[in-house]
C-alpha cells in the first residue's frame, strides 16, 4: 500500500496545492499563469510559492 502525500508543514491546504500541480504539468503552464488563475479562484498566492 502506499502512504499518504503528507502536506504538513506547508501553508496552503491540499487542495490548493494539489489544484497548482495540476495546472502546471496538465496544461504546461508557466508559474505565473498557475499564479493568475488561481487568483481568479479568489486564491492569492505568489509565484515563487508555487515553484
Amino acid at each position: 500500500m502506499s502512504q499518504p502525500t503528507s502536506y504538513r508543514g506547508y501553508r496552503f491546504p491540499p487542495a490548493i496545492i494539489s489544484q497548482a500541480v495540476w495546472l502546471y504539468f496538465r496544461f504546461g503552464l508557466s508559474f505565473r499563469d498557475v499564479e493568475d488563475l488561481l487568483a481568479e479562484r479568489g486564491v492569492t498566492v505568489t509565484y515563487e510559492t508555487i515553484r
